[in-house]
């Protein structure tokens, strides 16, 4: 995920305390993950893919699809840029098996969770999302690893030369196809994609704006002080 180094967020001190971070931001990314699940009205095309493929193949589980899913964009980044990949991207798997591992655990803290009224459903998925959205904000200022889907997607743009935006956009486009088309052989019809999955999709990239700028609020006020003294 591209994000601005200039902008006051990225953490580039101890990194231990930026380890830390990044493993707090996938905790509550898979938290969120789960809430979003749990809610019930549609999830990501990421997570649409991986929960549709646990139907399919009932004897495993959503985070060993979705690292499964993570080794192959890495395979394919490696075939998109084979000169451009170095020993550190395989580095990225190490993240990929914690967020399965984490993933797997939070939706087995959040299977209890079971709500009737739309709207509570609706309020569930929004906080979701908020959780999700503060985790992925969290990785983006420990600025350590990148997961291979978004190791894929960058080797694309750098390969392209095209716009992030427009491929992310494309590639979310591509995993919802994918598994609505499996749905649809497999089960019978599409799985998991709904109106919560264009919510996920419109939400979360407004929340990691509002993280970004209260974090440079926050930050903005803590200085104020220090050059008023100097």
């Amino acid at each position: 995920m591209p994000y601005d180094k200039d902008a006051g967020v990225v953490d580039n001190g101890n990194a231990v305390r930026r380890w830390i971070t990044y493993i707090v931001g996938i905790y509550l990314l898979t938290l969120g993950l789960g809430l979003a699940i749990r809610a019930g009205i549609g999830i990501s095309p990421q997570s649409s893919l991986t929960r549709t493929m646990t139907l399919v193949l009932p004897p495993l589980s959503q985070g060993t699809f979705n690292l499964m899913l993570e080794v192959l964009m890495l395979i394919l980044t490696f075939l998109v840029l084979p000169r451009a990949f170095t020993l550190q991207n395989l580095f990225s798997l190490v993240p990929a098996l914690i967020l399965a591992a984490l993933l797997d655990f939070n939706l087995m803290a959040t299977k209890w969770i079971s709500l009737a009224p739309y709207a509570a459903n609706l309020a569930l998925l929004f906080l979701a999302d908020a959780m999700l959205a503060f985790g992925l904000f969290l990785m983006i200022r420990a600025n350590l690893v990148l997961m291979p889907i978004d190791l894929f997607v960058n080797t694309l743009q750098k390969k392209t030369g095209r716009k992030w935006g427009n491929i992310k956009t494309g590639f979310d486009c591509t995993l919802l196809a994918i598994s609505a088309g499996i749905g649809l052989i497999f089960l019978g019809g599409p799985h998991f994609i709904r109106e919560g999955t264009i919510i996920n999709a419109v939400l979360v990239g407004q929340y990691i704006k509002l993280y970004f700028f209260l974090y440079r609020k926050f930050q903005a006020r803590k200085l104020k002080p220090v050059e008023s003294a100097t």
